[in-house]
């Protein structure tokens, strides 16, 4: 269990994200639109266990990881932080706005959710910032297996319980975003800096290096 510092520290970051617009966010919310309530929550349901599918996996590969060496361990921390910092500069830079998808297609409530599992497995992007973003608050002298999937499951309630929201807000949101655009690049701005702020310090303070 990480300390509580670092947990309250880790819950702060993951809200963050949980609540900021992106791909996922967008999937459920044009599910929701296109099928309703229903659909939208098996959308949400199946990104859910698409996501613990890689923190199961990024669990097992960076404890592999910690086995082989303490050093290489170290390099995939330094290099998540550096990763969180030009996800931050992107999503700065990014000027088109998300869109939802207007095609006509109605999917039933299984297929949602099985679609759902797959478009998160095959992203490749959740992958990769799981792999960054979860091991600046582990501690390797701990079970890292273990702390990997507990921190990774709370992110995953997370984003789940704001893609439950987005579903059940699914009509207001939408009219929303398209009356505001400017407000999407605006969150845009406010989440880039906070991941550009969390990389930084996460690599100045070396949060859960091996030698902590």
């Amino acid at each position: 269990m990480p300390e509580t510092s670092i947990l309250l520290l880790y819950l702060s970051a993951a809200f963050l994200l949980a609540v900021t617009p992106g791909p996922g966010i967008f999937y459920v919310l044009t599910r929701s639109i296109k099928g309703g309530r229903r659909e939208g929550y098996q959308s949400s349901i199946g990104t859910a266990a698409g996501g613990m599918f890689h923190v199961f996996a990024a669990a097992l590969g960076l404890s592999a990881i910690l086995a082989t060496s303490a050093i290489a361990f170290s390099i995939v921390k330094y290099a998540g932080a550096a990763y969180l910092i030009f996800l931050g500069i992107q999503m700065i830079r990014k000027n088109d706005a998300l869109e939802l998808d207007n095609s006509d297609e109605v999917q039933d409530n299984n297929r949602a959710f099985y679609q759902g599992i797959l478009t998160e497995i095959l992203n490749p992007k959740t992958a990769i910032f799981f792999l960054a973003f979860i091991p600046q608050f582990i501690a390797a002298d701990g079970n890292v297996f273990m702390q990997f999937i507990f921190l990774g499951t709370i992110s995953v309630l997370m984003n789940t319980t704001a893609d439950f929201v987005v579903a059940s807000l699914a009509g207001s949101i939408s009219s929303y975003l398209k009356r505001n655009p400017r407000m999407q690049k605006v969150q845009q701005i406010f989440s880039g800096i906070g991941l550009i702020g969390l990389g930084t310090y996460l690599a100045i303070s070396g949060t859960g290096d091996a030698t902590d």
